[in-house]
Order: structure tokens, then C-alpha cells, then sequence
């Protein structure tokens, strides 16, 4: 072998080397060791070692940064405009009727809070004259911006009429449009126009608008019975194409007629409503739009109509009245139970419940959006009780406040009001000798009136009363309307009114006349006696004072001179002051309203102690 296959004979070991046991003798390799504990040896110990990285260090300036600030909502906005140099209207659009038609260039203003078109004036006598574009505004319940911003960008009333192909049989008023757009969009809402100013027009016209656009299919209007008639009438006038059911007659024949889906337009009156209240329940009639004519019909919370009335299943919730605060604040309350449940309570003051329901109401007043209505001139006519009509009164006086008297704390309203009649009638006509000083005054003005061919409406609290003026006047070819005529005796009594001219008087009781009627044809108005309520005062007035009239109206109020009838007119006057109070969100006089200190007071007597609940109930 060569030297490098040869190996150092010491470093030789043998195969089998023994190994030293447990108990220092020798073991073999093929001995097994026993009990042998292994060596243990410690690591050693290693501590890490982690460089920290370089940092850069940046100084910052410890100087705050300044701001700017854009008010966006602290100052009111500057008007912007932009000039559309072309019309509006596509050209495959249907041109724009003459009501609405725009000039080539409309500026939009914008402004905090609205959103308003104008349309230019015209430069040159060619071009049309300005018209007024009414926006619909939001709701003050709608809250959520998508919504708000729904109804400004929709475009003006005006067009949606045209686009929806509503056209009308008479341009209406810039404030009816106004009415349009206050109703639309309101689940509740309460039309308290002054009488004249056209509601049911402006409620019939937003129903339409709400039928066409398919937001409502099924509308119900509740009015008094006498005003069913005149209803349909407005309804065939101002929406001919709407197919208008009257539910009446028998029960069969009334649920049939609530049954008919394929009507959309129903009218009842509040008597039909009550009686057939479980039967719209068993065949679970709900609408989409319920509209209340006369609404204040429902002042009175517990009574079965104001019940029967909120009953009634609805999305929406129209009233129209022209008097909806009549003798306390109870009587709004009592309608706002039906627009908006729980809107209103009792404990509210005059100006907090004003503010509370300002976005719900709307009401104006013929002076303040007519100024080309012929105006109306209000006189007093005092008159003198005869010699005979005085002495009666005299006794009937001695002898009723003496009676109150001996009754002391017994006495009561009632008591009270029957005497109040009492002295009343005697006003009217003398109770022992039929002589009337009024009547005398009467007969006079009336022929002068009936000389010039005009025609004139007498208003009076009694049907007895009526009867009595009309044989006295018939040679004025006077005719009565009152409540206990038959409706087709009553629209009978009106046309012959309207279109003969051999009857130029016609008497009405405040109950039936004070409503509903448009008798704008009358220029002269007589309240021969005086009612509790100046709201049913005005409503009849309104009758003849009102849109359509061709001349001035003269109102002339009979007043017998020291007696319970001009004391009677102080209190009136205080309740006037309620109803505006309200209103105008202005605080309450202390005068306001009806209490039993002023009943009680007309004959100078000291009130017993009793509730108002009880004072509104005897009035």
C-alpha cells in the first residue's frame, strides 16, 4: 500500500472496546448498559442583539394652519338668474295653452329657502303678459332630504295641469292655484278660505290632479245633505270626466253603491256616514282621499258624526270650512282630530296652538286676495221698538229676570236662554198685537230695491219667523228656503229664485242658507235678527259676497234700540276676537269667547257655579 492507504497504528481501535459499566466493571459492546444517565451539557447563553433602524427625524411647525370660512347657511343666498334662450316646451310636446305660455326667455331665481320661476315682461306689445308660476312646496312634516328635493324639481303647478291634460271651463284665480298647491301634497291639511273664495273648486280641482297623476283611486266627499246636489254639480262642472257616485236611499241600495270599485269619486252626506258606519266596517271600505265639506260639522269630539267621521279608513285627510274656530278653540281641536290626531290639545295657548298648525291650515280673506272684488258695505240699523212692541218687551223682561231672580242659585242656562228667545221674538214681531217695527223698516228698503229689478236676501234664526215676512211681503214674490224643505224643493226654490224675475226676495234661516250657496246674483243682504255666532253670520253674507258678484253688496243688520239685542252684538264682537286671536297666532284678549259672567251678565244677574262643558251645551 502506498502511503497514503496506511494509517497510524495508534489511532487503531479495537471493534469491540469495553465499555465501563455502572459499577466500575467492565462492560462489552454487546452488553447492554443499564441505568446509564446521559451527560448533560448547559448551551451556552445567547443574548440578541436587534440594531434599531435610522430614523428621520422631521421637525413640524407648531403653528396652527389657518381657515376659511364660507357661510353657506348664516347669510341669506344672492339671487342668481339663468336665461333659457329657448322655449320650455319640446316641439313633440302639444303647444302650451295661453294660461301658461312662456316667452323665449325665463329666469330662475333662486332663493333661501324657495324656488320660484318668473317670466320675463314683455319687451315689445307683442308679447304676452306676465304669468304667475305656482311651485309646490314641501310639507313642513317632510323631513328627508330626497323628499324635500322631490318637490323642488318638479315643475310648476301650471304645467303639471297641462302635461296632465286638465284643462278648466274658467281660468281660476292666482290664489286658487295657490289652494291647488297647498292641498296636493298634504295627507292633512284644513281649507279655511273665507266663504266665496271657491273651496270645493280648489278641492276638486287637487283631487283630480291627485286621480290623473294616480296617487289616489278612491275619494270620498262628506257634506251636508243639502249640499249634495251642488256637489255634483261642481264636480260635473270643474271635472267632467270623473264618474261621481251619491250614496243614498235603503240600506240595500247604499251597500251597493259603497260596493262599486269602478267609481272613484263617492258622495255622501254626514247622516248616511253615521248610519252606515258598521257597514263600511263589515265591507272594509277604506279611501285614499276623504274630503269634509262644512267640516266644522265635527267641532264637537264626542258627538256621533265627529266619531263616525275619524272612523273612516284614509291616507288623506282634507276639511274645508270657512269658520274653524266658531265659538272656542275646542272647535279647531275638534277638526284637527280628524286632519292630524293628537296635533292639538287643550292645554295649548292661542298662539301656541296658531304656530302648531300653521303648516296645516291655509286661510284667506277676500279683502287681501281680491282687490277687484266689488267691495261690501256693512251698516246697523237701529230701529225703535213701536209703542206696543216696547210695553211688551218691558213686561216680558220685568217678568223673566224676576223669575231668575226668585230661582237664586237654582237658575241655570237654560233658564236664561229661553228668556233671551223670548225677547228676541218679541223684536221681531209683538207677541200680542203681531205689529213688527223691523217689518215696517224692511218693506221700505225693499221697494226701492225691487224698483231697480235687483234682487235681495232676509236671513232670520226662526221659520216662524220666514212664514210671517212672506205673507207680509208677497208682492215682492218672496219664497222661504230653510231646512225643513225637501232638497228638491230647496233647488227647486233657488232656480226659481235665480231665473224669475217676479221673485226678487228670497228668506233664509240661518241653518239651511248660511252654506253652500252661491247666490252672487244678490246685491242686498238683511239679517233681520241676530244669530250667537258671527262665523254663521259672515257664512251667510257670503252668500251673495263672493266671487261672481256683478256689483257692491250691501249687508244691513237690524239692531232694536235698548234691548237684548244690542247687548247681544258686544258679545259677538268678543267671539270675533277668538276666532282671529287663533288665527293670527296672537295672544287671547281677555274678553274672548262665551262665558256664563257674559250670559248671565245681559240681564245683570250673578252666574251660578257651573262648567263650561255646560254653557257650550245649553248655547
Amino acid at each position: 500500500m502506498d502511503e497514503v492507504g496506511k494509517k497510524n497504528p495508534s489511532e487503531t481501535k479495537p471493534l469491540h472496546a469495553p465499555v465501563d459499566g455502572p459499577s466500575g466493571r467492565l462492560l462489552r459492546s454487546w452488553q447492554r448498559a443499564e441505568f446509564i444517565l446521559p451527560v448533560v451539557r448547559p448551551l451556552p447563553r445567547i443574548d440578541p442583539v436587534i440594531a434599531k433602524p435610522w430614523a428621520l427625524h422631521i421637525p413640524i411647525d407648531p403653528a396652527r394652519p389657518s381657515v376659511l370660512k364660507v357661510p353657506l347657511l348664516e347669510d341669506r343666498l344672492k339671487v342668481s338668474r339663468f336665461f333659457f334662450q329657448q322655449t320650455l316646451y319640446a316641439p313633440s310636446l302639444h303647444k302650451p295653452p295661453a294660461s301658461v305660455t312662456r316667452p323665449a326667455a325665463v329666469p330662475l331665481v333662486v332663493m333661501a329657502g324657495a324656488v320660484t320661476v318668473e317670466v320675463n315682461q314683455p319687451t315689445s306689445p307683442a308679447q304676452p303678459a306676465a304669468v304667475k308660476q305656482t311651485r309646490i312646496a314641501p310639507p313642513g312634516d317632510v323631513v328627508k332630504l330626497s323628499e324635500r328635493f322631490f318637490f323642488l324639481l318638479q315643475p310648476d303647478l301650471e304645467t303639471l295641469l297641462h302635461t296632465s291634460n286638465l284643462d278648466f271651463p274658467r281660468q281660476p284665480f292666482p290664489f286658487q292655484f295657490d289652494g291647488m298647491a297647498f292641498l296636493t301634497p298634504r295627507h292633512g291639511a284644513i281649507l279655511a278660505d273665507e266663504m266665496g273664495l271657491g273651496k270645493s273648486m280648489q278641492a276638486i280641482s287637487s283631487l283630480r290632479l291627485l286621480l290623473r297623476s294616480g296617487a289616489a283611486r278612491r275619494v270620498l266627499v262628506v257634506c251636508p245633505k243639502g249640499l249634495v246636489s251642488n256637489w255634483v254639480r261642481e264636480l260635473a262642472d270643474w271635472a267632467p270626466e270623473l264618474l261621481v257616485a251619491v250614496v243614498e236611499g235603503d240600506p240595500q241600495r247604499r251597500r251597493w253603491q259603497w260596493s262599486l270599485a269602478d267609481v272613484p269619486v263617492k258622495i255622501a252626506n254626514y247622516e248616511v256616514v253615521v248610519r252606515d258606519r258598521d257597514l263600511m266596517a263589515e265591507l272594509g271600505q277604506s279611501f285614499d282621499l276623504v274630503v269634509l265639506d262644512e267640516a266644522q260639522r265635527i267641532k264637537n269630539r264626542s258627538s256621533h258624526t265627529s266619531q263616525a267621521v275619524r272612523a273612516l279608513k284614509r291616507k288623506r285627510s282634507w276639511a274645508l270650512t270657512g269658520t274653524p274656530v266658531e265659538n272656542s278653540a275646542e272647535d279647531l281641536i275638534g277638526i284637527f282630530e280628524f286632519v292630524a290626531p293628537g296635533h292639538l290639545n287643550d292645554q295649548m295657548s292661542p298662539r301656541a296652538m296658531g304656530a302648531a298648525a300653521v303648516d296645516h291650515v291655509l286661510r284667506r280673506t277676500k279683502d287681501r286676495v281680491l282687490k277687484d272684488l266689488p267691495p261690501r258695505m256693512n251698516r246697523d240699523e237701529r230701529i225703535e221698538l213701536t209703542g206696543e212692541q216696547r210695553e211688551t218687551y218691558r213686561r216680558a223682561e220685568e217678568d223673566g229676570v224676576l223669575r231668575l231672580s226668585s230661582l237664586g242659585k237654582e237658575a241655570t242656562i237654560q233658564h236664561v236662554f229661553e228668556l233671551v228667545l223670548r225677547l228676541k221674538q218679541i223684536c221681531n214681531f209683538d207677541t200680542a198685537t203681531g205689529e213688527s217695527a223691523k217689518l215696517e223698516c224692511l218693506e221700505a228698503e225693499l221697494d226701492e230695491i225691487h224698483a231697480s229689478g235687483r234682487k235681495s236676501l232676509v236671513f232670520s234664526q226662526w221659520v216662524e219667523t220666514l212664514g210671517r215676512l212672506r205673507s207680509k211681503l208677497s208682492r215682492f214674490g218672496a219664497i222661504e228656503y230653510h231646512g225643513g224643505m225637501s232638497t228638491a224643493a230647496r233647488d227647486a226654490t233657488i232656480e226659481k229664485f235665480k231665473t224669475d224675475p217676479r221673485h226678487s226676495v228670497l228668506l233664509l234661516s240661518y241653518g239651511a242658507g248660511s252654506v253652500g250657496l252661491n247666490l252672487q246674483f244678490s246685491q242686498y243682504v238683511f239679517l233681520f235678527d241676530r244669530w250667537w255666532n258671527p262665523a254663521v253670520e259672515d257664512q251667510a253674507i257670503n252668500r251673495a259676497h263672493r266671487i261672481g258678484a256683478v256689483g257692491a253688496v250691501t249687508v244691513t243688520r237690524f239692531l232694536s234700540v235698548d234691548t237684548i239685542e244690542e247687548r247681544i252684538d258686544e258679545v259677538l264682537r268678543c267671539k270675533r276676537d277668538l276666532s282671529d286671536a287663533i288665527l293670527s297666532q296672537a295672544e287671547a284678549t281677555p274678553s274672548s269667547g262665551l262665558t256664563q259672567e257674559d250670559i248671565f251678565a245681559l240681564f245683570k244677574l250673578k252666574p251660578p257655579r257651573l262648567t263650561q262643558p255646560a254653557i257650550e251645551k245649553a248655547a
